[in-house]
């Protein structure tokens, strides 16, 4: 059983979302399951899921250190639908798996759930509220363009790839927008932080369904 109150944290590329994040952890002390962490265990050595992406995509797709080369299989199924199907049906339940044993074990009053692509994938039953960091697109480029190493072209077009800043808006129960002033975001980060104990003080925990 989920014990804790579940915050859904998304955004688009570069908006943020990793320093808000730390910024709850640092200031209140609350816990944080990331998806993209969790994606990279699940494909470690050793694990089933990495044999089973070998089995569907060949060898090609490890390093020289028997590790996922995720370059290599983004190349594969970036433009065939079909095999990001098969990707997904590989990956996709051990993510939620694991993302809900690792909330089952969280104690604090309430997490927050950092999901990339939460308004791409459709809202997710582990959560109970979605926050966006939200800043505009021009900030997103130049964020992603200095920390990534890209030119515009290639950031713009994994932006077209996800969902647009008005779909993720559509879902915000919250927005922080993250535009450059720290002491703005640290003033929305402790306001919101008020809320979201009083908003887990006012809810039971639930008891979700385990998925196969």
């Amino acid at each position: 059983m989920i014990k804790t109150y579940v915050i859904g944290v998304t955004g688009g590329i570069g908006s943020g979302k990793t320093t808000v994040c730390d910024l709850f952890t640092a200031r209140h002390d609350v816990p944080v399951v990331d998806a993209d962490i969790v994606a990279r265990e699940v494909v470690a050595p050793g694990e089933p899921a990495l044999a089973e992406l070998v089995e569907a995509f060949g060898a090609d797709i490890l390093t020289g250190d028997g590790e996922l080369d995720r370059r290599k299989l983004k190349g594969i199924v970036f433009d065939d639908p079909a095999k990001r199907k098969r990707l997904e049906a590989i990956l996709h339940p051990r993510i939620r798996r694991r993302m809900r044993e690792q909330l089952e074990r969280i104690e604090a009053p309430y997490c927050l759930l950092c999901i990339p692509l939460l308004a791409e994938g459709g809202r997710n039953e582990l959560i109970e509220r979605v926050l966006v960091v939200d800043c505009e697109p021009a900030t997103q480029i130049e964020r992603v363009r200095a920390r990534d190493d890209l030119t515009d072209a290639q950031v713009m077009a994994i932006m077209r790839s996800q969902a647009t800043r008005e779909q993720r808006l559509q879902i915000a129960d919250d927005v922080i927008l993250n535009d450059g002033d720290r002491d703005a975001l640290i003033d929305r980060v402790d306001a919101l932080h008020r809320t979201y104990l009083e908003r887990a003080r006012k809810t039971p925990p639930r008891r979700t369904g385990h998925e196969h």
